[in-house]
């Protein structure tokens, strides 16, 4: 999508992900090499090795995912991007620490804060989720174990697809800033974010029942 370096292009030689994350396709994983040989090799390691089945149901929404990403994939990954900078400056101004300043926070759909000084990242993963705000807990490099690590990792792609832009990220990170910061009642915070998540129930960047043929078929039928 272009939005990042492929590490293939890089000098990698295999390199794994998986398909239901900022590629938004269902839930799987995928390597990938561009040498004939490790494909080989690979391939031999996999099937029947670790997996014994291929699951042929996600094939035709993997390809339809495909298919919106080269026709949408481009904007997608800008606006994920723009999000994701947009949400950790915004939390910083509100006063998280939020990893990698003098870096600008972030060149990816990720951002991480240190909220060691607000009670951690499981107590402040529970109180957001409490908040219908849902986050992961993550250890960061000075953490000696990750049972109860020192940070959260945010992540904005979903919400993008949903339509959020800019103005909404920073919505979010003043949510949690009541919560987390100013140390409001989940509870009443909760009310206010499920208001704010109905006005965001379809999904964008992605193909309409129209660019498939759906009409077309339909009308046929009649």
């Amino acid at each position: 999508m272009g939005a990042f370096p492929n590490p293939l292009d890089l000098g990698a030689d295999i390199m794994t992900s998986s398909t239901h994350k900022t590629f938004p396709g269902p839930q799987g994983g995928v390597i990938f090499t561009n040498r004939e040989d490790l494909f080989k090799v690979i391939q031999r390691a996999v099937f029947p090795g670790l997996t014994s089945n291929y699951h042929h149901h996600r094939y035709a929404a993997t390809a339809v995912t495909a298919i919106e990403m080269m026709k949408f994939g481009k904007a997608y990954a800008e606006q994920v991007v723009n999000n994701a900078r947009t949400l950790a400056e915004e939390l910083h101004a509100l006063g998280f620490k939020v990893i990698a300043e003098n870096r600008g926070f972030t060149r990816t759909h990720q951002v991480l804060v240190d909220v060691s000084n607000v009670g951690g990242g499981t107590k402040s993963a529970i109180l957001l989720e409490e908040a219908n705000i849902i986050v992961n807990k993550n250890a960061l490099p000075w953490d000696k174990g990750f049972r109860d690590p020192s940070g959260l990792r945010l992540g904005v792609q979903e919400m993008t697809r949903f339509g959020m832009g800019k103005d909404e990220m920073r919505v979010i990170a003043e949510f949690m800033a009541r919560v987390l910061i100013r140390r409001e009642d989940p509870g009443n915070v909760r009310k206010e974010v499920i208001e704010f998540r109905r006005e965001f129930t379809q999904v964008k960047y992605g193909l309409t029942p129209k660019d498939v043929g759906i009409d077309v078929g339909i009308n046929m039928l009649m």
